[in-house]
């Protein structure tokens, strides 16, 4: 699904976002929400969230199933 729009991001989601350090290389960081950091109801390059994983923070390129 797609990381663009807020309402699609929920605390706790299995996400790949991409950190600043990382947005040349496009290199993708796995983890779950912990915190959504954009207040608009969307953005062209992604939902900025907080990662409870070493609280990295990053944009959100897809959310992944975890089905």
């Amino acid at each position: 699904m797609d990381g663009k729009l807020r309402k699609n991001i929920k605390i706790g989601a299995l996400v790949d976002i991409v950190l600043k350090k990382d947005q040349r290389t496009g290199k993708l960081t796995r983890g779950h929400v912990k915190r959504l950091l954009t207040n608009s109801p969307s953005h062209p390059h992604g939902i900025k969230v907080m990662l409870v994983e070493g609280d990295q923070v990053g944009r959100v390129q897809q959310i992944v199933d975890e089905a």
